[in-house]
């Protein structure tokens, strides 16, 4: 079996893809992989992908002619063909010669969490065929590869993609974390939408760096006032470069701390710090799934 970690990044969405230095962190939960290998000359993929222990997807590839022979969700099966395609375009291990795989995956989390479902995949294929995950990332999915790094060292990492790519495994488990919590927005984003947008705006390297010092700050944060300040300049810095508002001014506006998205804005998951009523605070909003970061991280 092969296991990677989701992942959660605590700053510089966004900007992590021109270069800002950025901290992520990995989830309990994440995507196992279980294969078999069988030798009967069919050159047939059986892929069985899992949602939490259930069904989800069902489909048989065969990846010398590179059709798709079954299927239940047509659309999930046109994306696994064109990741397994360039598997056997980069292995040299696997998927070369006539033998078949029966591949059964299993998500962790629930698929619309913004964990890393797809990310997970791919660091899991790539382990299995001996693949650089990177490459195998960029080119079925794009974006900076943060989600692989934190996939790859099962382990909180500042990460920078320019000009070279920097990993590095760091310690973030100040005492305030007991403090912290995540609220799911009960719904995925596209982060392909918000990317667009980004991509439109003109970016300069004070912004970058603006989002590299915070990160550095972050990490040398001592109380939670410090960590609750930088993540609240974090956003109204974002915000006014995006041009949206936050999403404590969208759903949040009388909540008495931080609120910090995570990731594409508008969706998956935000996080912010515990106070009086915060339970009942969270759920009168209409958001009932709220996890401490010791069940989470």
């Amino acid at each position: 079996m092969i296991f990677s970690h989701g992942k959660l990044l605590l700053t510089s969405e966004y900007v992590v893809l021109d270069g800002a230095l950025a901290l992520a962190l990995p989830t309990k939960w994440g995507q196992e992989f279980f294969v078999a290998e069988h030798f009967d000359g069919k050159s047939l993929i059986h892929w069985s992908a899992n949602h939490q222990e259930k069904p989800w997807l069902q489909l048989i590839i065969d990846y010398q002619t590179k059709t798709i022979i079954s299927s239940n969700i047509p659309e999930a099966a046109e994306f696994i063909l064109k990741v397994l395609l360039t598997v056997k375009a980069l292995s040299n291990l696997h998927l070369q010669e006539n033998s078949s795989y029966s591949i059964t995956t299993n998500l962790q989390f629930p698929a619309n969490f913004g964990l890393g479902s797809s990310s997970t995949l791919m660091n899991n294929l790539a382990k299995w065929a001996d693949v650089d995950a990177f490459e195998l990332n960029e080119t079925c999915l794009g974006g900076s590869g943060y989600d692989i790094a934190v996939a790859q060292q099962q382990s909180a990492i500042l990460y920078q993609n320019q000009p070279d790519r920097m990993i590095q495994k760091v310690t973030f488990n100040p005492d305030y974390t007991k403090d912290l919590i995540f609220i799911h927005l009960n719904q995925k984003q596209n982060s392909r939408e918000g990317i667009q947008l980004y991509r439109s705006k003109q970016k300069s390297s004070e912004l970058i760096g603006g989002f590299s010092q915070i990160t550095r700050q972050v990490l040398e944060a001592e109380t939670l006032a410090d960590f609750s300040e930088l993540m609240e300049v974090h956003e109204s810095k974002l915000s006014k470069f995006l041009g949206i508002e936050t999403v404590k001014e969208k759903h949040f506006e009388n909540c008495p701390v931080f609120v910090k998205s995570l990731g594409a804005w508008g969706g998956d998951f935000v996080m912010s710090t515990k106070f009086n009523g915060f339970e009942d605070y969270f759920k009168e909003k209409g958001f009932s799934v709220i996890f401490d970061y010791q069940n989470l991280i």
